[in-house]
């Protein structure tokens, strides 16, 4: 994957370089075309597609940057270890160039809300003068709990957010495997939670799927795994959010509360706000 400056107004775009006369993807919520464990996108006359972009967009939203063309030659944004931080460390050595044209700044005109009641999660808009991110997760498990985490524009995103990885259960990840849905999963780029027992014979089957020598659980997470912060889950999935609202077209000038969220409510609720933003033209 490479990232490229892009001209004033250009947005972000995905350009596949393995389909040679393939599309650009515009990165909006117009062009979501799947969200089951990540965020997928394809270009409108379906000639391309780039799926797990809500880690880079999320970067994208907290360092401000407007325009940018990121040239891939794979289907898959590369997952590194699960987090942003990657992008972080790339981005910010060479700096940000600064452009001529006022930022694209989307002002919603009234609150918007959408409750998926199956789920018990929702997502609240509200008109606010800077953009800001309140999100909290409950999975009803004794080991991750009940946490929440929040960021708005202005406060250091590289540091507090972006580091925080994506993580998984383990009783989840035989059947992702089998479905391929984390072909570039290891015990490397994701925080494996272990909610119940688990047998021997399970940690050699994992063992085996991740091929690493051995595996141990250790406070309720696969080997040890140190988190870089007590609440990492909760900021990861405000990562989430950030990446996927950012598919409304541009930087909010709003507050968004989730409770529950996950990328299916998170990318309709972009949908809704350019909804909104077409019907007032």
């Amino acid at each position: 994957m490479t990232l490229l400056p892009a001209p004033e107004n250009f947005g972000i775009q995905f350009s596949r370089t393995d389909l040679p006369g393939s599309s650009l993807i515009e990165a909006i919520a117009d062009n979501v075309s799947n969200t089951a464990r990540s965020t997928t996108l394809t270009s409108p006359d379906g000639t391309a597609s780039i799926m797990t972009i809500e880690h880079l967009l999320s970067a994208c939203t907290g360092l401000g940057i407007d325009n940018l063309l990121v040239e891939t030659d794979n289907i898959e944004v590369p997952i590194l270890d699960g987090s942003a931080k990657p992008y972080i460390d790339a981005i910010c050595p060479d700096g940000l160039q600064s452009q001529n044209a006022e930022r694209k700044y989307i002002e919603i005109s009234e609150p918007l809300e959408f409750i998926d009641e199956q789920k018990g999660s929702y997502i609240k808009i509200t008109p606010a003068p800077v953009q800001s991110f309140h999100c909290t997760i409950d999975f009803n498990s004794k080991v991750v709990g009940v946490q929440d985490a929040g960021w708005k524009e202005g406060e250091d995103y590289a540091t507090a957010i972006g580091p925080c990885r994506t993580f998984v259960f383990f009783h989840e990840i035989e059947y992702l495997f089998a479905n391929g849905l984390v072909k570039g999963g290891d015990v490397d780029n994701a925080i494996v939670i272990v909610e119940h027992p688990v047998q021997k014979e399970q940690l050699e089957r994992m063992s085996q799927l991740f091929d690493v020598p051995c595996l141990e659980v250790k406070e309720g997470y696969l080997n040890n795994l140190s988190l870089r912060f007590p609440n990492e889950c909760a900021r990861h999935k405000l990562l989430d959010i950030m990446g996927d609202l950012r598919l409304a077209g541009g930087f909010l000038k709003a507050h968004i509360e989730g409770y529950k969220s996950g990328h299916r409510i998170n990318t309709i609720v972009a949908s809704q706000i350019r909804n909104q933003i077409k019907s007032k033209k």
